[in-house]
C-alpha cells in the first residue's frame, strides 16, 4: 500500500471580496482536525471568485501567501485557481505547492468555459508533478474534464491521481459527476474534484476511485473532505484490469487505429463546420432546428476519410487480409 492523504475544501466563495483568510482559516481547521492530511485542496477560483476585478500576476502576492500557509502546515496545497495577467493575456490558473512553500507547477485551463467564460486564453500545457515517494499527480480545472483527450495526456505522462478543482453552478453538475467517474474508470485513476460553493458553485464535490467505485460524493453546504488514497491501487488496477477485467491503457498503447480526427495535416471534417460558432444562444433562438442530418451535409463517406488517412476500414463482419 502506498497511502496518501488528501482534504478537499468545499467552502463558501465570496465574487466581490478577496477569500484568502477564510481559506487560511479553512486550512488551519483541516489540519487541526486531521493532521495526517498531507495535501490540501480548494476548488476553482476560490481565493477571488468568479469576476475578473482581482486579476493577478504570477509569481505575486497572493501565491505568495499560499506558499506561506503550505510551509507554515508543511503540506501540498493546490488553491484553486485564479485569474493571472501575462501580458494581454488572460488565463485561469491553478499553482502547486509543496510542502517547503515552493510552487512547482502551474497549469493554465486548456478549456475556458467559452461562450460563458469570456475574455480568457486557452492554456497549451499539461501539467504533471511528483510528490516523492508516492506517485505522480495530474491537474485539470472545470470544463477541461470534459475533452477526454485531457485526462488521457496527463495519464500517458504518468499521472495516477487527478486533481480537478472546478466552479459548476449550473445544472449539468450531474453529467460532470458521470464524467469524473467515467474518467477515472477508463483511465484507472483517482479522480478528486472539488467544487465550490455560494459564488464558487453548488457543491456536491465528488471523488472516484480507479475501479470507478464512488469514494464520496458531497452534498450541498461547506465541507472538509479528508480521503486517503492509495497509488500502489493503480497500479494494480492498471496492470491487472479494472476490475480484474479491461485493461483499457495497454489497448491504447498497443492500438492499430489512428484517429483521423486530431490530425490537423488533414482536411478538417466537413460535418463539425456545419455546426455554426461558438457563441451563446439568444432568446427565441432556432439554432439548430431544421439543421441536415449528417448524412446529408455533404461529408464524406468513412471509405474517403480511410483514403485519406491512407489506412484501411473495413465493413462490419470483413476482415483484413
Amino acid at each position: 500500500m502506498i497511502p496518501f492523504a488528501i482534504a478537499g475544501v468545499q467552502m463558501h466563495v465570496s465574487a466581490t471580496e478577496s477569500n484568502l483568510e477564510a481559506m487560511s482559516a479553512q486550512i488551519d481547521i483541516a489540519m487541526a482536525r486531521f493532521p495526517w492530511v498531507q495535501m490540501v485542496m480548494f476548488s476553482e477560483l476560490a481565493p477571488f471568485g468568479p469576476l475578473m476585478h482581482n486579476i493577478q500576476t504570477l509569481p505575486g502576492p497572493a501565491e505568495a501567501a499560499f506558499c506561506e500557509m503550505a510551509a507554515r502546515h508543511g503540506i501540498w496545497l493546490v488553491p484553486g485557481s485564479m485569474f493571472e495577467r501575462d501580458g494581454e493575456s488572460v488565463y485561469n490558473t491553478a499553482s502547486v505547492i509543496d510542502p517547503t512553500g515552493t510552487v512547482v507547477g502551474r497549469h493554465r485551463k486548456l478549456f475556458p468555459f467559452v461562450p460563458y467564460e469570456q475574455d480568457v486564453d486557452s492554456g497549451k500545457d499539461f501539467l504533471v508533478f511528483d510528490v516523492p515517494d508516492v506517485g505522480r499527480f495530474g491537474l485539470s480545472i472545470c470544463y477541461d474534464i470534459w475533452f477526454p483527450e485531457t485526462t488521457r495526456t496527463l495519464v500517458s505522462m504518468g499521472a495516477e491521481v487527478i486533481l480537478h478543482p472546478t466552479l459548476t453552478n449550473t445544472i449539468d453538475r450531474d453529467v460532470e459527476r458521470a464524467i469524473c467517474r467515467a474518467s477515472a474508470a477508463m483511465n484507472q485513476c483517482y479522480m478528486i474534484d472539488i467544487n465550490g460553493i455560494g459564488s464558487g458553485g453548488v457543491g456536491r464535490s465528488f471523488i472516484a476511485d480507479p475501479s470507478g467505485h464512488v469514494l464520496y460524493e458531497s452534498g450541498g453546504g461547506p465541507e472538509i473532505i479528508p480521503v486517503e488514497v492509495d497509488l500502489a491501487r493503480v497500479r494494480r488496477e492498471r496492470e491487472t484490469g479494472l476490475r480484474g477485467l479491461g485493461q483499457p491503457l495497454k489497448s491504447f498503447r498497443d492500438r492499430k487505429v489512428e484517429f483521423p480526427v486530431y490530425d490537423r495535416a488533414l482536411p478538417q471534417h466537413p460535418y463539425l463546420s456545419t455546426l455554426g460558432p461558438l457563441a451563446m444562444p439568444v432568446r427565441g433562438s432556432k439554432a439548430g432546428v431544421g439543421a441536415l442530418e449528417p448524412k446529408t451535409s455533404e461529408q464524406p463517406a468513412i471509405t474517403d476519410v480511410a483514403e485519406i488517412v491512407d489506412f484501411p476500414i473495413h465493413p462490419q463482419g470483413e476482415t483484413g487480409t
